[in-house]
């Protein structure tokens, strides 16, 4: 049995106002670092034998505050980042909020494709090809998975047998940690978006 450890990266400035996607640059601010360590030192009991992360800059940051404690180097992975937004990367969510296709995204995500970017069931398909990956590679650890809010999301729906029209139903707060287990008979979604100390 494995034991994922799912971490959203912390705060940003973009988060709330734009759309960074993949856009280079985002780092974690301020209150991101301090979200960050605290999570790092909430986890320092925890058994963690790998930590692999989005390549984006405010995942790899998050992923090295908890690697620190550990011991342990992230591994950089392209399937555990954002969702491909396409042309809405780099928008303000303000401008975002007035276009008919993004409010249709934000409710039919199963069936609506980012302009230019992936299908929801696209990022849901490589997460969970990864976390079979990882379950193969560590049939009896627990690791860490720092990713992003949505493909977070579309991962525990898939272990939930939940809609993908449905994900915005699930929260996945900055700095947040869900635990998925996953054995060869099934898979438990043990907590949710705990954010303690936040």
């Amino acid at each position: 049995m494995t034991t994922f450890l799912l971490i959203r990266h912390g705060d940003n400035d973009a988060i709330g106002r734009t759309m960074a996607g993949w856009t280079p640059g985002w780092h974690l601010n301020a209150r991101g670092k301090q979200q960050a360590e605290r999570l790092a030192q909430r986890l320092a009991g925890r058994p963690i034998r790998a930590i692999y992360t989005s390549p984006l800059e405010r995942t790899v940051e998050t992923a090295e505050a908890i690697a620190r404690l550990h011991g342990l180097k992230p591994q950089h992975v392209d399937a555990l980042g954002e969702i491909r937004l396409g042309e809405w990367e780099g928008r303000p969510i303000a401008e975002l909020d007035r276009r008919e296709d993004w409010r249709k995204f934000n409710t039919f995500r199963s069936g609506t494709r980012a302009p230019g970017g992936e299908l929801m069931i696209e990022t849901q398909t490589r997460m969970v090809q990864q976390i079979a990956w990882l379950c193969e590679r560590h049939p009896d650890d627990t690791i860490a998975v720092v990713s992003h809010a949505d493909p977070l999301r579309a991962l525990i729906a898939y272990f939930l047998g939940m809609p993908l029209d449905l994900v915005l139903r699930l929260e996945i707060g900055p700095a947040s940690l869900s635990v998925l287990q996953v054995h060869g008979w099934g898979a438990r979604v043990l907590s949710l978006n705990e954010m303690e100390g936040q």
